[in-house]
């Protein structure tokens, strides 16, 4: 994980300062290309080394976790809502619309057949890679805002030990900070015009947004995945089946057998075994992966498995297709 952690900054800053000292002023296909080694070096930050750590399985030491998760807010997020997000609502209520927000986006992309569908939908198989594409903008400025509002009318900031003002002051303070050294230093000091620097900036972002979305949507918006809806018992909601068995029916895993981009993902092509065992770090989904699906095998549990990632890619495009005409 060190050796990781230490690649996947240096994929992210040494283009970095590489650009601010001037390199690449000269040329516009290097300093582009600059830009878009710091998109992958985002992506690899977000999947191989904050991910783990806001999952509390970087390290046995609960203050490197910390410490090392804290690495979002450099790269422009902020911690507290994407635990938020991703911890409690998605590993919770993975697949279950109105619950986890990372199949409840904007009104433009329904990615549940339980999802009100309309007229535009029918295209969404084709600009649905443009949403992807600013998926990581929209966050870096809007998202983590609309976020920390709603989970407060929801109490959801209790366990996170943070106030509402609390919350809006930490985001500002880490936007400007983000800002200030992602663009205010390039267009002073890279040697190009301010909006070659935009448009770099832009591109790392493209980079970043269309990866990560490549990633994490064919692991659970495919044919497969149950969708199940919450029973109404006693006045409350329940889920039809077991928390470990809905998150098998809703997960998929791709290219076990890819080992380069399993690496540099951060194992969550191993999304099955993430998903039952978000406290164990990714090194080892490999060993645990045949465990797991002998065991569902056993029990005749379903363990959907694409051979490569762009069978896997491939399979979540037909998904946006049919949930835009059924």
């Amino acid at each position: 994980m060190w050796v990781k952690t230490i690649v996947m900054l240096a994929l992210y800053f040494v283009p970095y300062v590489l650009m601010v000292t001037g390199v690449g002023a000269g040329n516009l296909w290097l300093f582009f290309g600059l830009w878009f080694l710091m998109g992958m070096g985002m992506s690899g930050i977000g999947t191989a080394v904050m991910h783990d750590a806001n999952h509390g399985t970087y390290s046995p030491d609960k203050k490197v976790n910390n410490f090392i998760s804290h690495i979002l807010e450099i790269i422009g997020g902020y911690t507290v809502t994407w635990k938020i997000q991703h911890n409690v609502l998605h590993h919770t209520y993975t697949n279950v619309a109105g619950l986890d927000e990372d199949i409840d986006s904007i009104i433009l992309l329904r990615f549940s057949p339980r999802q009100p569908r309309y007229w535009f939908h029918r295209y969404q198989y084709i600009y649905a890679w443009f949403f992807y594409m600013i998926m990581t903008l929209f966050w870096m400025t809007a998202k983590d805002y609309l976020q920390v509002v709603r989970y407060k009318q929801h109490d959801l900031l209790i366990k996170q030990k943070v106030s509402l003002k609390q919350a809006l002051l930490r985001i500002t303070v880490y936007k400007l900070f983000y800002y200030a050294y992602i663009l205010v230093l390039p267009i002073l000091f890279a040697g190009q015009p301010w909006y070659f620097v935009v448009m770099g900036f832009l591109l790392m972002h493209f980079t970043a947004g269309l990866f990560l979305s490549c990633i994490f949507q064919p692991s659970h918006v495919v044919e497969e995945s149950a969708f199940a809806s919450p029973l109404q018992m006693d006045g409350k909601r329940h889920m039809e089946d077991t928390w470990a068995v809905h998150e098998v029916a809703n997960t998929t895993d791709f290219a076990p057998h890819n080992h380069i981009l399993s690496w540099f993902i951060g194992g969550l092509n191993y999304q099955i075994e993430h998903h039952l065992f978000p406290g164990i770090c990714h090194v080892h989904y490999t060993k645990i992966a045949p465990i797991v699906q002998s065991v569902a095998e056993d029990y005749g549990l379903p363990y959907h498995v694409q051979p490569t990632f762009l069978q896997a890619l491939r399979k979540h495009a037909e998904m946006l297709k049919m949930l835009g005409r059924e």
